[in-house]
């Protein structure tokens, strides 16, 4: 069915219904960043694939909203539609909620699944206008293929991995709710359940977690959960830990019932989760205690990471020793590269899966920051440069690098500009800064050097990485945009600035970092970063008359590292190869 006659079916149900707004996000019931098929109902109307947007359809228009990531990705792939595209981050460019309100007249009626959309967006837009809510999920009827839900098997992450038992992680979870006098957690984000209980499952491509709901009082832990998902071994561990497992869907009717004071999250939970609290009951809106406990990685989990992104970064550096001997000798395309760096990290002992589709860009391709190469996009690697986004899943940790790649003849405006990001990803790099700081603060370090040349891109600078969890997790993270959350001792962050010039080229470095206590002085405590990423940046793009001493010597360090680190692993060619591309500048 064609978008068009998607969205008029969907209007058809609509007036049957009284509503005159359909909303559709790009969520599951647990408001994942990534999701699984079964979720993935705005892609199937839309026809845009980006992992972010909202969808609203009204009885004369449909309108499409995406952030600065997706702004040429989304334009592209609803051109032959009647859907009108918010380029957020823009110029007096509307958000869906303040669309909504500008154009709709109070008692209009929302549509849309309550287990879908967030409590903190529906809870806004009521308290501006009197709109009437309806649970409104016609996708049900017109989406023929859309299959079921993910029914991945769990397992339990040995102590080893974990570094912290679930005994000890829950009395810091309940510790926390006595401080905020709250009787309940209600937990929907799958992260937190996947941290709180160590479990691990593959219901999501790229994230090893598994669809539940977690409801934890001052004395009990009930997790919801699909029981077909679990062994005899699982139930086992569930007994001797007193969690108590009842059925996935079950606690909608378990919310009814509670009496006390109850800690939601409005950011990271559904309306349906808010709407099935008993009114009586006082709830107290607050992060949830796991989220910011599971930030700080413990010394299991940091030692762990560090051993892995050395097994990551020799699998990077024999796909760049790869690509730049083969590409001009062999039919080398995105996909296909994107297929080689997978199956390199799939050698690495422990692999679990990729930690998110990988992005593999030549060309203007790269100038979208999200870029996901298909079969009729996909492009041959040639002169020029290549953009390249991944990372993988394992026992021992979870990895995200970006590098870019100059093959052969290319322009000088192409080097200045990867130069004015390296510039800015050494300068955040090398940051020391007080305790008490938040990324908005140390934003401006890595974008300054582009800001000079009137440049800038259109995301975040970097964002916290989650331990076999999410490689994007909160609550902290580097960005222009304020965040509260200051930047502590254990906690993983990116460091990934870049820029993208459309129809031309895309660049981006990214090495992720550890902070760390650095020293104390009479204006108290610093904090500084160890970076955890090896991987060679590559010389061939680099303008070196462009950088200070200061950061050549930055440079040079990185990479004498980078091969004292990495060349164990190499055959003899791979080393020289190595010794070329961290040489002294």
């Amino acid at each position: 069915m064609e978008v068009n006659k998607k969205i008029e079916r969907c209007r058809e149900l609509m007036f049957e219904s009284k509503i005159d707004a359909y909303i559709v996000n790009t969520a599951d019931y647990h408001q994942s960043e990534y999701i699984s098929n079964f979720f993935k109902g705005r892609e199937f109307l839309t026809g845009f694939t980006g992992s972010a947007g909202t969808f609203v359809i009204f009885k004369d228009e449909a309108c499409l909203w995406v952030d600065g990531r997706y702004h040429e990705q989304a334009e592209q792939e609803i051109a032959n539609t009647d859907i009108k595209l918010f380029k957020l981050g823009n110029v007096d460019v509307p958000t869906y909620i303040d669309y909504i309100l500008s154009k709709l007249n109070e008692n209009s009626v929302l549509g849309f699944d309550e287990k879908l959309l967030l409590t903190s967006d529906i809870l806004g837009i009521l308290s501006k206008k009197k709109f009437k809510i309806l649970d409104f999920d016609p996708l049900g009827k017109i989406w023929e293929k859309r299959g079921k839900l993910p029914n991945g098997k769990i397992f339990v992450l040995e102590d080893k991995y974990s570094g912290e038992k679930y005994s000890e992680k829950i009395i810091k979870v309940r510790d926390k709710m006595k401080s905020l006098n709250a009787d309940y957690n209600i937990i929907s984000t799958l992260d937190d359940i996947a941290w709180i209980y160590n479990i691990r499952g593959n219901d999501i491509k790229s994230n090893p977690v598994a669809l539940a709901f977690s409801i934890i009082s001052r004395e009990t832990s009930y997790l919801y959960v699909d029981k077909s998902k679990l062994n005899k071994a699982n139930m086992k561990y569930f007994e001797e830990n007193l969690i108590e497992v009842r059925e996935y869907f079950q606690i909608f009717e378990d919310l009814k019932k509670l009496n006390g004071n109850i800690l939601i999250d409005y950011n990271k939970t559904s309306y349906k989760i808010y709407s099935s609290i008993n009114p009586k009951n006082k709830i107290i809106n607050s992060i949830n205690p796991s989220a910011y406990l599971k930030a700080h990685k413990n010394k299991v989990e940091i030692e762990n990471t560090r051993e892995i992104h050395i097994l990551d970064g020799v699998a990077v550096t024999k796909f760049m020793y790869w690509l730049k001997n083969s590409y001009k000798t062999e039919l080398i395309t995105e996909i296909s590269a994107a297929e080689k760096i997978n199956s390199l990290r799939k050698e690495i002992l422990g692999f679990l899966d990729t930690s998110f589709s990988t992005i593999s860009a030549f060309g203007k391709n790269a100038a979208m920051a999200h870029y996901k190469a298909t079969e009729k996009t996909d492009t041959r690697i040639k002169d020029g440069v290549f953009l390249l986004d991944s990372g993988g899943q394992y026992l021992k940790g979870t990895t995200d690098i970006t590098r870019t790649f100059f093959l052969g003849r290319v322009a000088k405006e192409k080097k200045i500009h990867n130069t004015l990001v390296l510039k800015g990803m050494l300068a955040l790099s090398r940051a020391k800064f007080l305790a008490g700081v938040t990324g908005t603060n140390l934003d401006i370090l890595a974008r300054q050097f582009l800001w000079n040349e009137s440049l800038d891109y259109k995301h975040g600078t970097g964002h916290g990485v989650g331990h076999i969890l999410n490689v994007h997790e909160g609550p902290q993270g580097i960005r222009m945009q304020y965040n509260s959350q200051k930047l502590e001792e254990g906690m993983v962050v990116t460091n990934e600035p870049g820029i993208y010039i459309t129809g031309s080229h895309g660049i981006r470095i990214e090495n992720e970092l550890l902070i760390k206590k650095c020293c104390e002085s009479e204006y108290g405590e610093f904090l500084n970063f160890e970076t955890l990423t090896y991987v060679p940046i590559d010389l061939d793009g680099i303008v070196k008359s462009m950088l200070t001493l200061q950061e050549k010597i930055q440079l040079n360090e990185y990479h004498k590292n980078v091969y004292e680190k990495i060349s164990p692993y190499l055959n003899k060619k791979e080393k020289i190869f190595l010794k070329e591309y961290t040489k002294l500048i």
